[in-house]
């Protein structure tokens, strides 16, 4: 649209709320506005810009983008010809963590908001209106906010594996004899929320909280003992219980010290702030130190190859009988927290150095083991970016320079985190893991139709991607675009089948382990792990699933009545069986400063864990049979 900057105006005068406005009144604001013009993609304004505008937008569509501290973007709102676009920036004085991005050609006028500010000062309706405005999508953002955490957040795995021992306090005991004056004299010089009360031979009789001991003294009781205001009888927990356990009194019956108990005796005590040192700082503490780290090397520091806490939290799962499968899910997990920040820093870095901020939306993509949440520690980097489409703007070379540089930071950053660079090179930081949307989709549509066998390598990396930061709709509209071609790509399913097989699991027709080499090893992730995953890929590429999870593949395949029950049952439970000696094969090596590898003698397991481990191989074998067989009879072979 081609308007000056009058007949614009002219129709903001005519728009609602500005015809409430005087004439006096609406001349003041035109007087200080600006016409400005924005490109498909381009940004009207980013959170970390000092000085926000608000724009009346004339044409086009644009979004609202919240930055979540979780490194994902979500789109709160569309605005239309008419809209008002920053109001809510009036009440949060300029410090909105959102974005607005034209999806269109757009046109604005600018409006300067102490101009704006200064008119509702005046004009009560005028203010009612705009105030009226911003309270309705100050609701929406918060009910966005709210359905996507209730969507997304997950279990702490920390929580249902660490025994109360592990989190416990020193306990502060009192005998029952004591002045109520001077029980209060021991809470205030130990900063506590409360006494274990016990008897002469240490046996616990109650438990007396600060809040008892204040309606004590409010009652004029100082000299009275202790065991008259006591609470009788206390919640207590034995000290091999796990957290969960005793995590709902907090929670539900208000109760502010449970005494953790060895037999009949206090051997500690919990209270509330107890569960903020969970597994005393072997995971939480690592996690809040990443968070807040300034620098890249801080947050290398607590990433898990570098740091013993983390392996010994990660054993400790293990021992607690966690499914190996959840534990390279939280090794996954932790993994994305390491990324997200390194991204951040990386961003930090380029303002720095007066790059500014991304000038498109974007989003950060890991692949492979990492993407399927499947990791354990001897993993390299498979990461891409999406971007939007920019091609079409006047800048584009200078925006595909900006994430080139960008990507490269973040690469070399995560290496000094221990995550090695691929040897592939599949790294966000090469021009073919950096594309825009479109140029994505054209990219698989071509490997559907001319990938040779290296190509197909590299695809069965990528279709296992999953957004951690940025714009995560991006990565969402490239699945949705690609499923349904691939699958119906027959010569892909057939270049995917034959990757499959090029690894063959050592079990031979009578159910034997048939090792080979000096040292008689397999490699868990090559000969086994793979032979499971690769498979429920193929069966999920077929069926149109679009979970990048081996797990999450299989249940949808068992409801889609692909798989039996006991094939999914068995794929599960050889998956644990391998990933658990993968997993305890890295401690291992992690603790004695070994090269971290996949390879394992199964003549070095007890009995029954290499019973175990021959079962879990033939079920790999079982799936790899079952994969090429399907693909025969799809074929007509």
């Amino acid at each position: 649209m081609n308007q000056s900057l009058n007949e614009q105006t002219t129709m903001m005068r005519q728009s609602f709320p500005f015809d409430l406005l005087s004439d006096e009144q609406f001349q003041r604001i035109a007087d200080r506005t600006v016409k400005s013009s924005f490109e498909e993609n381009e940004f009207l304004f980013r959170e970390d810009e000092e000085e926000i505008e608000i724009h009346f937008l004339i044409s086009g569509l644009a979004k609202n983008i919240l930055h979540r501290e979780d490194g994902k973007d979500i789109s709160v709102r569309f605005y239309y010809p008419g809209d008002l676009i920053g109001v809510m920036i009036l009440l949060a004085g300029g410090s909105m963590n959102f974005s607005v991005k034209a999806l269109e050609a757009c046109d604005t006028i600018k409006i300067r908001r102490e101009v704006l500010l200064e008119l509702m000062g005046e004009n009560e309706t005028f203010s009612e209106v705009i105030l009226s405005n911003i309270g309705d999508r100050m609701k929406s953002l918060y009910d966005e906010i709210k359905k996507e955490r209730s969507a997304g957040d997950r279990e702490n795995i920390g929580l249902f594996r660490t025994r109360v021992n592990a989190i416990m306090e020193r306990p502060l005991t009192c005998r029952r004899e004591l002045a109520l004056d001077e029980a209060a004299d021991l809470l205030a010089s130990h900063h506590a929320a409360g006494l274990i009360v016990t008897n002469r031979r240490g046996q616990i009789e109650g438990v007396l909280t600060q809040q008892r001991v204040i309606r004590g003294l409010l009652h004029g009781a100082r000299s009275e003992e202790v065991a008259r205001w006591m609470d009788d009888q206390p919640v207590t927990i034995q000290e091999d219980a796990f957290s969960y356990e005793v995590l709902t009194f907090f929670k539900d019956d208000y109760v502010d010290i449970v005494p953790v108990m060895r037999g009949e005796t206090p051997a500690g005590m919990l209270t509330a702030e107890s569960f903020l040192q969970l597994q005393d700082s072997h995971y939480l503490q690592l996690s809040y130190t990443l968070q807040h780290a300034k620098t890249i090397r801080d947050a290398a520091s607590v990433s898990p190859n570098h740091h013993r806490s983390f392996i010994e939290f990660t054993e400790a799962l293990l021992e607690e009988r966690t499914h190996p499968t959840e534990v390279a899910e939280f090794i996954s997990s932790y993994n994305d927290q390491i990324h997200r920040r390194m991204i951040q820093l990386c961003l930090q870095q380029m303002k720095k150095e007066g790059y500014g901020s991304p000038p498109v939306e974007f989003c950060f993509i890991v692949m492979g083991s990492q993407g399927r949440k499947e990791q354990a520690f001897s993993s390299d980097q498979d990461n891409g970016l999406i971007l939007d489409n920019y091609k079409h703007l006047d800048n584009w070379r200078e925006v595909e320079d900006y994430f080139h540089r960008f990507a490269a930071k973040v690469n070399l950053s995560l290496v000094e985190a221990g995550f090695p660079e691929c040897p592939g090179g599949i790294m966000a930081r090469e021009r073919r893991w950096c594309r825009e949307i479109d140029e994505w989709k054209r990219e698989v549509f071509r490997w559907v139709k001319e990938s040779d066998a290296e190509e197909v390598r590299d695809f069965t990396i990528f279709i296992d991607y999953r957004p951690v930061y940025g714009d995560f709709n991006l990565a969402e509209t490239l699945r949705d675009a690609i499923t349904e071609r691939i699958r119906k790509a027959g010569l892909l399913h057939a270049y995917l089948m034959k990757d499959t097989i090029r690894f063959r699991v050592p079990v031979n027709t009578f159910g034997r382990l048939t090792l080979k080499g000096k040292h008689k090893t397999i490699d868990l992730k090559k000969s086994a792990l793979m032979q499971i995953v690769n498979g429920v890929r193929i069966f999920a590429i077929r069926y149109g699933i679009k979970e990048p999870g081996t797990a999450a593949r299989l249940d949808q395949l068992e409801k889609m009545e692909v798989f039996h029950p006991r094939d999914v049952k068995n794929a599960r439970l050889a998956m644990d069986v391998l990933l658990y000696h993968r997993l305890r094969r890295n401690i291992f090596q992690l603790k004695h400063d070994k090269p971290l590898s996949n390879e394992l003698s199964p003549m070095e397991l007890e009995k029954e864990d290499r019973r175990q481990l021959k079962e879990a191989l033939i079920i790999a074998k079982r799936m790899q049979q079952m994969s090429e067989l399907s693909f025969q009879r799809s074929k007509g072979i």
